[in-house]
């Protein structure tokens, strides 16, 4: 596995984003790191989203999920975006069939996220942006083996569910804040996301990671931008929980590792033309974030 050593690509000080002609010596560097070794009571997951977006893409992602399947995770995330928003590609019932075959590639559990490009964005070819969300529900609302995953009802996309101590909640969150999401579909996010939390504290969780695809603009926030209500609500919980929440999403292809709300730990990974992925490696007192290629 070629990683990017956890030390140079995480932790809460990595504030800043990493410009890609930056990161290219880190990546010769990474290319002969050995694979970080698995220690004792290691909880690990991995992450991935905005991918694939070409078809080098998906020969890259074929390589990538080989080498995936070559680790010890509970199971893995698609945080959103699996193709542009072209018509042939993220609005097309073939590229979505196409993604739905090659992620059962992936031997651990696999769980699947919308992203803007599979619907919301769809309305910019004249599509109807709730059919195409219909369409990801039918190819991609299936069991994962092994996760125990709870559904909400009307809106199965949004998922939790629990393991070694720890909660997760996955929602969907389109990004570029102007969508025709509609009303009812933003209250079901949020109550689910306030259940959710909920559950996660009467179980007493040590992390609780909330998986969505929008960024949710931190620091460029604007009142009127779509997500002032997701920073609010973020802002609450993560005062509440002190440390223990941790936001993970995709949706402007940059990698950061930082603290954006007071509380709050935030997980970007990159996205096209990057091909890679967050592994998350979990222990007693720690939070291990290495980049994988």
């Amino acid at each position: 596995m070629n990683w990017g050593q956890g030390r140079i690509f995480s932790g809460r000080n990595n504030s800043a984003l990493t410009p890609f002609f930056r990161l290219a010596p880190l990546l010769l560097v990474a290319a002969c790191a050995p694979l970080a070794p698995v220690t004792q009571g290691e909880f690990a997951f991995g992450v991935l989203g905005d991918t694939p977006y070409s078809p080098a893409e998906v020969r890259k992602l074929d390589a990538l999920i080989g080498r995936i399947n070559e680790d010890r995770l509970a199971f893995v995330v698609h945080v959103g975006d699996l193709g542009s928003s072209a018509r042939d590609q993220g609005c097309s019932d073939a590229w979505l069939a196409a993604r739905q075959r090659q992620f059962a590639t992936i031997r651990h559990p696999f769980v699947l996220l919308p992203g803007d490009n599979e619907w919301s964005d769809c309305v910019n070819h004249k599509l109807d942006p709730q059919a195409r969300l219909s369409q990801w529900r039918r190819l991609f609302c299936t069991p994962a083996p092994i996760l125990a995953l709870e559904r909400q009802s009307g809106y199965c996309e949004n998922v939790r569910w629990s393991a070694a101590n720890y909660y997760f909640i996955g929602l969907n969150v389109p990004g570029r804040g102007a969508n025709p999401a509609s009303e009812a579909h933003m209250v079901s996010v949020f109550e689910w996301l306030d259940e959710s939390l909920a559950k996660a504290e009467s179980n007493r969780a040590q992390h609780i990671f909330v998986f969505l695809h929008a960024d949710p603009h931190f620091e460029r926030a604007a009142p009127n931008d779509g997500y002032s209500r997701l920073r609010a609500v973020l802002a609450t919980h993560a005062a509440w929980f002190k440390g223990r929440l941790v936001l993970v999403h995709g949706d402007t292809h940059v990698y950061r590792d930082d603290e954006p709300l007071p509380g709050l730990r935030r997980l970007q990974m990159w996205g096209a033309p990057l091909v890679s992925w967050l592994r998350v490696s979990t222990q007693p007192e720690s939070l291990r974030v290495d980049v994988g290629w």
